[in-house]
């Protein structure tokens, strides 16, 4: 049975690093997942009071993530952590309180930036985040991709042959993780 998968991608920009990765991976996952994308640039800042009257965009997010069997997140590093925009999406998520749409899903971090690390910092930083915020985290494999725009064609298959192996073991590996905490 295929699983669905919100997903939240850290960089807004039109030619997003991470929403590229993302693509990649949803290509792999095939048959197996379903990504839907959590539109989490359109969120306001969050502010307790808007409680009274709800923003679409928040009830949007709070629905897609309980009604998704999972929850992956990219993200690239800025300043050595992730953006604020997955940070205001996880905190909408978790409120009003007692309704944590987060809770006891299964979750996975990826991303991916130009330098060596491969956000790995912002990742680590994340990964710590989303668990205090109630979900099951994938611990291993983890996937810092240092991006080569080569090893990617344009419709989003791999044409590194080192790239597409680790790339297929993560989503494996996730597919896996979802049917075992889902």
């Amino acid at each position: 049975m295929v699983k669905s998968v919100a997903v939240m991608v850290g960089s807004l920009r039109k030619e997003s690093l991470n929403h590229k990765l993302m693509k990649v991976l949803e290509k792999l996952a095939e048959g197996r997942l379903q990504f839907h994308l959590l539109h989490i640039g359109d969120l306001p800042h969050y502010n307790e009071d808007l409680w009274a009257d709800p923003p679409q965009s928040v009830l949007r997010l709070k629905d897609r993530a309980e009604h998704s069997d999972a929850v992956l997140a990219l993200t690239p590093e800025y300043n050595r952590t992730y953006p604020g925009v997955i940070k205001n999406a996880l905190d909408w998520g978790t409120r009003p309180y007692g309704q944590n749409s987060w809770k006891d899903k299964p979750a996975a971090v990826t991303g991916t930036s130009p330098g060596v690390i491969g956000a790995a910092m912002a990742q680590a930083r994340l990964k710590s985040d989303m668990v205090h915020v109630g979900m099951v985290m994938m611990s291993t494999p983890e996937a810092y991709i240092q991006w080569h725009p080569e090893a990617y064609a344009a419709d989003g298959t791999i044409t590194d042959e080192k790239t597409d192996k680790f790339l297929r073991g993560f989503v494996d590996s996730f597919v896996n993780w979802i049917e075992k905490h889902g």
